[in-house]
């Protein structure tokens, strides 16, 4: 499995959370299957030159300037954050974690391969992969359903057009201008690997000519995917990948998250909730849940109340998973009479987890059967059932199953909640109280507890649309 991994020209955000704990839990249950897994997932560390709408810059190079760093010191403290961002998420490292930096000599020796097949052509310095050549023999679009004649069509004058035969043309080699700093020796001059190239490179060196899945985010659908059937199926005469997976992109209170929105929210940010938009911080299990309880083909609309919900659900899963785990279970089956229509529920609901994983890793519908056995195993804790009245061999494979699948699959994992989470949440339960008191027009209970919550040291202020704020003195 190839999965399309960071570039590494500054802090990843919300939108990177989604397809690396996606293709985490693909990696975990192939794991789980009995597969022996190879996960390849790069680190893009060479500015590369992007052709959709983005002027022809080196990313790392610009950023390294602003933060006043040479560009493989900035490259090493981004893909350092990169890692302890991630292990915050409890996701497993890949098996093989290339560089593009670190495989120039391969993409110039593809970039030379193409050339002499006849789809690539050099123009002072740069080479481009001559789409139209390649659409007459093969399907370029067929991944991503572009049609060719469209393209050529509307395809924008961008930087470095004037050099290209057609406008679809995709540059798999750029020459370096002279204040461009990351530049490699090559054939055809100083100058720097194309976006796409670089991850036929290191795919082609670690998976081979054909390997079985690909993932990434749908906005690297076209042209970047779409880019890479193209030239490894040139050089190594055969389409290189068997299974494409896509992860759909996380929206923010119904807007698309970018830059020009003023609305990315950084993984330290989420993690701090130093943010705007932010109500205040929020775990990386919570993340982690929230983003598995939608399935990783649909829209993701993060907000507030979404997050604070799912943290919510968690805990309720978690509290009720961590009691069972306790449960001491005897060897005998005891004479009590066995709740039939109970244990068949059971067996029911459990027996869909792997169906559901095995129908595009629907990771939702496994969490939906899990709060379903939640009241179950409450109830079961609170002894309004009887734990004899289930077999073991029942009570045993629901502990077997759900520490399978939240653990080793899942990836989610019990935390502790810390001095000041445990402030918050009695801070939360308190305002509710004064809320519901200010309902009622009981100013008495109302002001009881804002005068009482001062006499401890927390401010209590009313805001204008009808919430409470709350800081210490």
């Amino acid at each position: 499995m190839y999965v399309c991994g960071p570039t590494v020209s500054g802090e990843s955000h919300l939108g990177h959370a989604r397809p690396y704990i996606t293709f985490d839990v693909v990696y975990r249950y192939f794991q789980y299957l009995g597969y022996k897994v190879r996960y390849v997932r790069n680190i893009t560390d060479a500015g590369h030159f992007e052709e959709e709408g983005r002027a022809a810059e080196d990313k790392i190079a610009k950023k390294a300037v602003l933060e006043q760093l040479e560009p493989m010191e900035l490259v090493q403290k981004y893909t350092n954050l990169f890692h302890w961002a991630f292990d915050q998420f409890n996701c497993l490292p890949p098996s093989i974690e290339p560089t593009a930096t670190g495989h120039i000599v391969e993409q110039i020796g593809m970039i030379e391969e193409i050339i002499k097949a006849g789809y690539g052509y050099e123009v002072n310095g740069s080479v481009y992969f001559d789409v139209k050549k390649y659409a007459e023999k093969y399907d370029y679009g067929k991944l991503s359903g572009r049609v060719i004649d469209d393209l050529l069509e509307t395809t924008r004058n961008l930087d470095g057009q004037e050099e290209k035969k057609n406008k679809t043309d995709f540059a798999l080699w750029k020459a370096a201008p002279a204040e461009h700093i990351m530049r490699w020796k090559s054939p055809w001059g100083e100058g720097f690997p194309g976006w796409h190239i670089e991850c036929s490179a290191m795919s082609s060196k670690y998976l081979g000519k054909q390997f079985d899945i690909h993932g990434g985010g749908m906005d690297l659908l076209f042209p970047h995917h779409e880019s890479e059937i193209a030239q490894s199926t040139i050089c190594n005469h055969i389409s290189p990948v068997r299974y494409w997976m896509h992860n759909n992109m996380i929206t923010i209170n119904g807007k698309k998250m970018g830059k020009s929105y003023n609305n990315v929210i950084t993984l330290t940010e989420l993690f701090s909730g130093n943010h705007p938009l932010l109500e205040r911080k929020y775990s990386p299990m919570t993340i982690r849940f929230f983003i598995l309880q939608t399935h990783y083909r649909s829209t993701l609309d993060f907000s507030n109340e979404a997050l604070q919900a799912a943290e919510k659900g968690l805990r309720r899963l978690m509290d009720a998973y961590e009691w069972l785990k306790q449960l001491a279970i005897g060897n005998e089956q005891s004479p009590a009479k066995t709740n039939t229509e109970l244990d068949e529920k059971i067996q029911g609901l459990l027996s869909e987890f792997d169906e559901f994983m095995n129908d595009d890793f629907s990771t939702a519908k496994v969490l939906a059967n899990m709060f379903e056995l939640v009241p179950v195993i409450n109830s079961l804790k609170d002894k309004s059932i009887l734990i004899e009245s289930l077999p073991v061999g029942t009570l045993r494979l629901m502990q077997e199953k759900l520490k399978i699948y939240l653990e080793d699959i899942l990836g989610l994992k019990l935390e502790t909640l810390a001095e000041e989470d445990k402030l918050n949440a009695v801070m939360e339960v308190l305002i509710t109280l004064r809320k519901e008191a200010r309902t009622k027009k009981d100013w008495a209970t109302s002001d009881k507890i804002r005068n009482q919550l001062a006499e401890a040291g927390v401010l209590l202020k009313d805001e204008k649309d009808g919430g409470m704020s709350w800081t210490l003195k």
